[in-house]
């Protein structure tokens, strides 16, 4: 059994100067990035490299329809190099453009057209969430599918994978919350995953401490306290991006995404609605499995007994986010068996990855008591 791939090579650099000089960023690179990104870290930086900005091509969650419009653009700019200096979205974007055949993208998410990687590819995070910039994973919403997918290959594996803490420091709160909050669950759900091992574990369980550790401190001293622990929160993210990137994520991620497309829904936040809820049932049905020994490392972390552990989540993240029910969100009723439905028809790419098998009942009782 394969134990760990890690497979882009890992850089950091304390600041984005010293990033584009030791990359030589310039002529025949392509920047997919954001224009606050730009102006305030790369503008002198990036020579006579061709930038594309993500929000002149649609807001919200990254689609096939923001893609296709950004191709239409990109097909007529000549580059070798595509670099990414973005959140999970704009990660997710380019690594499509390192491919030779992108268009029509649903035909790429169906596996209709041939996948060849064509362009090096160089990932840079500005959020400390999804780890995407050590996945060979694309998220995208599917507009006609009225859901989100992901497609997994190895060919959309970065070949550089850049941190540089510098540029999480204009990160808002609830933007740092949600995706830390993401990261935190990708480390999670990847500790139990029937594909993890001793080595993915390593990485799951470093990430979780890390955040953990820091989250009580945002408690205790308050949210600014964050700007001292930028460089901690991007290493959790990596760490947890390596673990799910070999291990995989579960129910959570699966539950989460028809709320997200529906509802526009940061990922991060509609992650922390499904996740403890998820957590009590892997927990009820069986606990003597690795669920067990997850416990006992949370509880320590949280200084609370293994019985009160996602109670004690939940108080911890609520000082982040307040959680929500969904029908606070605007969902009805009706959409729970729509829901239900999207989950088991469109995300067992995900639910292969649960700690125990949840079928389409289970699905619609854990929307139904989150309503």
């Amino acid at each position: 059994m394969k134990q760990l791939m890690l497979n882009p090579t890992i850089y950091m650099y304390n600041d984005c100067k010293t990033f584009c000089r030791e990359f030589r960023v310039g002529k025949d690179d392509l920047i997919i990035t954001n224009k606050r990104v730009y102006d305030n870290y790369l503008k002198t930086n990036v020579n006579k490299a061709a930038v594309l900005f993500r929000e002149n091509y649609g807001s919200g969650e990254p689609s096939d329809e923001m893609v296709e419009a950004m191709y239409e653009h990109i097909k007529r700019i000549s580059y070798e190099r595509v670099i990414a200096i973005g959140g999970g979205s704009i990660l997710d974007i380019a690594k499509l453009f390192a491919l030779k055949n992108i268009s029509p993208v649903v035909d790429l998410y169906d596996h209709k057209l041939e996948i060849i990687k064509e362009k090096e590819l160089v990932l840079v995070p500005t959020t400390c969430g999804t780890g995407s910039e050590v996945t060979n994973i694309s998220i995208l919403e599917l507009k006609d599918k009225n859901t989100k997918m992901g497609l997994a290959t190895d060919e959309l594996y970065a070949d550089s994978a850049v941190m540089v803490p510098e540029l999480l420091q204009c990160l808002p709160f609830d933007v740092f919350a949600t995706s830390s909050i993401d990261s935190f669950i990708h480390a999670i759900e990847s500790y139990l995953s029937p594909k993890a091992t001793a080595h993915t574990r390593l990485f799951s369980l470093k990430s979780m401490e890390i955040i953990i550790k820091g989250y009580k401190k945002i408690v205790e001293k308050g949210k600014d306290v964050r700007n001292e622990m930028l460089d901690e929160f991007l290493l959790a993210s990596n760490y947890a991006g390596i673990a799910f990137g070999n291990a995989g994520c579960g129910a959570v991620h699966a539950l989460s995404y028809p709320l997200s497309a529906a509802y526009h829904v940061p990922h991060g936040e509609a992650n922390y609605v499904m996740f403890t809820e998820i957590f009590k049932v892997y927990q009820k049905v069986n606990p003597d499995g690795e669920i067990g020994e997850l416990n006992k490392f949370l509880a320590n972390l949280l200084e609370c007994s293994e019985d009160g552990v996602y109670e004690q989540l939940e108080f911890l993240l609520d000082n982040l986010i307040v959680k929500k029910s969904l029908s606070e969100y605007g969902v009805s009723e009706r959409e729970l068996e729509e829901f239900s439905d999207s989950v088991i028809g469109k995300q067992q790419r995900l639910m292969a990855n649960n700690y125990i098998n949840l079928d389409r009942d289970q699905v619609y009782h854990i929307y139904k008591s989150l309503y």
